[in-house]
């Protein structure tokens, strides 16, 4: 059985990441700016790091993902693939209790700045994967061969 030599989901999943970091870059901008205008530099760098923070978090999965994918075609891809993703998950709560130990009670930290940082580079990063998905033509069955006939075309 001949299986492609990388998924289909690997173009995909490499598109909304580039997408994903331009993005955080023009968020990481607009969010300085905003938070500078309403907190000064406290807003400053609240709004970076949660821009920040949320596009680590988001990007995560995907690459965690494309590195299973360098698997695909051997037969230990799907342990590997499950593997990596779960690995992924655990990354980010040790990442989410690490940040949220380091920030908790930090002076230079302006809750509403952050949050809505966060939350802008969340909405974001979701509008890339649905439009990525939408203009990607993908088969409604991908990475599938369908066993050859074993019946004689004569017959029937």
């Amino acid at each position: 059985m001949n299986t492609p030599a990388r998924p289909t989901s690997t173009p995909l999943l490499r598109r909304t990441l580039i997408l994903s970091a331009i993005a955080t870059g023009v968020l990481a901008v607009a969010g300085a700016l905003i938070g500078w205008a309403v907190a000064g530099q406290s807003g400053l760098i609240s709004a970076l790091v949660g821009v920040l923070l949320a596009a680590v978090f988001l990007a995560i999965t995907a690459i965690s993902i494309l590195i299973a994918n360098h698997w695909y075609g051997d037969d230990l891809y799907v342990p590997i693939f499950f593997g990596a993703v779960l690995g992924g998950w655990l990354l980010k709560f040790v990442i989410f209790l690490v940040v949220l130990a380091t920030l908790r009670g930090a002076p230079w930290v302006q809750p509403q700045v952050f949050f809505f940082a966060i939350l802008a580079g969340i909405v974001v990063t979701l509008i890339i994967d649905v439009v990525v998905m939408l203009r990607t033509r993908m088969p409604n069955v991908s990475d599938v061969e369908l066993p050859e006939s074993t019946e004689d075309p004569a017959d029937s």
